[in-house]
């Protein structure tokens, strides 16, 4: 039974998920989602990821608090962005930030964070040389943003997952 549902709750959710997103369900959605279903979860089972572990769950629980904030700060920053209400120059930019951590999940998490926070996106990552790319719409303090990543994000991550 395993070989054919290596994942079943993964399987369930799209079988459902299609469903509902292609409703009504008419025959032929309905064995397409069977065919997500059984597919999708095959093919994750061949890229087989490594289980992650969280060392510091409370540090876990304070990042998510600090991601929060910062998001909600930015989401007004973005704001008077764009109404006009911004004093000052604006101008944007990109900034370069050498990163300690290598671990698969926190640098996906690191993205995460830095794409969903408003007026910041990661563009690219150098595995070679650490280095991450990331664009800001509104480069003021390019220095403050590789403090900001790294002491506000990276470490707590290294910390969590390390």
């Amino acid at each position: 039974m395993s070989a054919l549902l290596p994942h079943p709750f993964l399987s369930t959710a799209l079988f459902l998920m299609w469903l509902l997103l292609n409703a009504p369900p008419t025959p032929g959605n309905v064995l397409l989602a069977l065919l997500v279903g059984l597919t999708v979860p095959a093919v994750m089972r061949a890229l087989r990821p490594r289980p992650v572990r969280v060392r510091r769950p409370g540090l876990a629980l304070r990042l998510l608090g600090t991601v929060l904030y910062d998001m909600l700060r930015s989401n007004i920053d973005v704001a008077r962005i764009i109404l006009g209400l911004h004093r000052g120059e604006r101008r944007t930019g990109f900034v370069s930030i050498p990163l300690e951590m290598r671990t698969p999940f926190g640098l996906s998490l690191l993205s995460i964070i830095l794409t969903a926070t408003p007026g910041t996106l990661w563009v690219q990552y150098d595995s070679h040389t650490g280095r991450l790319l990331m664009h800001l719409l509104d480069d003021t303090d390019s220095e403050g943003w590789v403090r900001r990543v790294k002491d506000r994000y990276e470490r707590p991550l290294m910390e969590i997952f390390s």
